[in-house]
C-alpha cells in the first residue's frame, strides 16, 4: 500500500502561481508513476499530467500544456506540480495519484484546493 498526502492549495488571483507537492509514504519502492487529476464543482475529475517514478518522462492534458510543470523527488519521496499563469477555470479540487503498474491509478491522495480568483 501506498499512501499519499497533498499540500499547498489555496487562494490565488488570476495569472498567479501555485505549487502542490505529495508525499508518498508505504511501499514507495513499487512505484510506476504519479499523476496529477482535478475536479471542479459539478464536473467529472480530469486528468492533469503525471511523472514516471523511475524515468520522469513527463505528460500532460492540453490544459496544462505550457503552463503546468510536473516533478519528482524519488530521494525524498515526493512529487509536485508547479502551476503557472493560472486562470479561473483552473479552479477545482486537486488529487494525487500514484500506481505501481503501467494502467490503473491505485493509490489516492485525499485532495487539495485550488481557488482562482480576484
Amino acid at each position: 500500500q501506498v499512501q499519499l498526502v497533498e499540500s499547498g492549495g489555496g487562494l490565488v488571483s488570476p495569472g498567479g502561481s501555485l505549487r502542490l507537492s505529495c508525499a508518498a509514504s508505504g511501499r514507495t519502492s513499487s512505484l510506476h508513476g504519479m499523476g496529477w487529476f482535478r475536479q471542479a464543482p459539478g464536473t467529472e475529475r480530469e486528468f492533469v499530467g503525471a511523472i514516471t517514478w523511475h524515468g520522469g518522462s513527463t505528460y500532460y492534458a492540453d490544459s496544462a500544456k505550457g503552463r503546468f510543470t510536473i516533478s519528482r523527488d524519488n530521494a525524498k519521496n515526493t512529487g509536485s506540480l508547479q502551476m503557472n499563469s493560472l486562470k479561473p477555470d483552473d479552479t477545482a479540487i486537486y488529487f494525487c495519484a500514484a500506481r505501481d503498474g503501467p494502467a490503473e491509478w491505485n493509490y489516492w491522495g485525499q485532495g487539495t484546493q485550488v481557488t482562482v480568483s480576484s
